[in-house]
């Protein structure tokens, strides 16, 4: 993971944005179920090894590349309460990134950046060091080095943040077997206020009474009731009390706004 790409925007006033762009040519889409680059589609099941990531980089033009990878392969959290912080950027970044995996009980290393999103408050993402390195070999092999990897979660929601005027969610799904979903729910008001993660698939209506609801609740405690409901990876939803808008293909490629 990079220094590049994975910051957070933050929500602000709409701007004008065109309709339709060229999708980004450099970007290589990783999700668990599937791999696109450009031209290039194939399924996947589980975290592809080199031999289903050299086609898919190889169909980019040379050059940097920009990769967006599943939620499931890039824990994220909000860590907060941090008001004193070790002196010196290595021992701060040595104490984020133990906080971070002893939270996340992680049993492998990760690669691990954070971000301070608002006073005591940081963003940590990460991504399992060897896998970190296989793709780094890989693109430096091909000429396509990597430039920046950024959650899927996170990917969105940048996206999404300069158009945000209402405080909201968004579920970044991956799909798995008999129509359930694991995933992540992200919540804003001013900034992202909320994170939330789950390995274990549910069906729509689990995610609603079990993930939702309490996440909603808990966000209209602290004064920040969501407005609106973003979904990417589900083509259809039940009804709730929240306006649904599904984000496409198009929309996270980058080709419409």
């Amino acid at each position: 993971m990079s220094d590049r790409g994975w910051q957070p925007h933050h929500p602000g006033p709409p701007v004008k944005l065109s309709l339709l762009a060229p999708p980004d040519t450099s970007l290589l889409w990783l999700e668990a179920h599937r791999v696109l680059a450009g031209p290039f589609r194939a399924p996947i099941r589980g975290l592809p090894d080199e031999a289903q990531l050299l086609p898919a980089l190889s169909a980019l033009p040379a050059g940097p590349t920009k990769w967006v990878v599943d939620d499931l392969w890039t824990p994220s959290l909000l860590l907060r309460d941090l008001t004193e912080l070790p002196r010196g950027a290595e021992a701060q970044e040595a104490f984020l990134r133990w906080r971070f995996t002893q939270a996340l009980a992680l049993d492998s290393p990760h690669f691990v950046q954070a971000l301070e999103v608002e006073p005591g408050t940081w963003l940590a993402s990460g991504i399992r060091e060897d896998f970190r390195e296989s793709i780094l070999q890989l693109g430096f092999r091909l000429d396509r080095t990597l430039h920046g990897l950024t959650p899927r979660w996170l990917h969105l929601y940048n996206l999404l943040a300069p158009s945000l005027t209402l405080p909201g969610m968004l579920l970044s799904l991956s799909p798995t077997d008999s129509g359930r979903y694991a995933g992540t729910l992200v919540a804003w008001g001013r900034t992202l206020c909320l994170l939330r993660q789950w390995s274990e698939p549910l069906d729509p209506e689990g995610w609603l009474e079990e993930r939702i609801a309490p996440s909603a609740a808990f966000l209209q405690r602290e004064s920040r009731t969501p407005q609106q409901l973003l979904i990417w990876g589900a083509a259809a939803w039940p009804e709730s009390n929240l306006p649904i808008r599904y984000l496409d293909e198009r929309f996270a490629l980058g080709e419409t706004r």
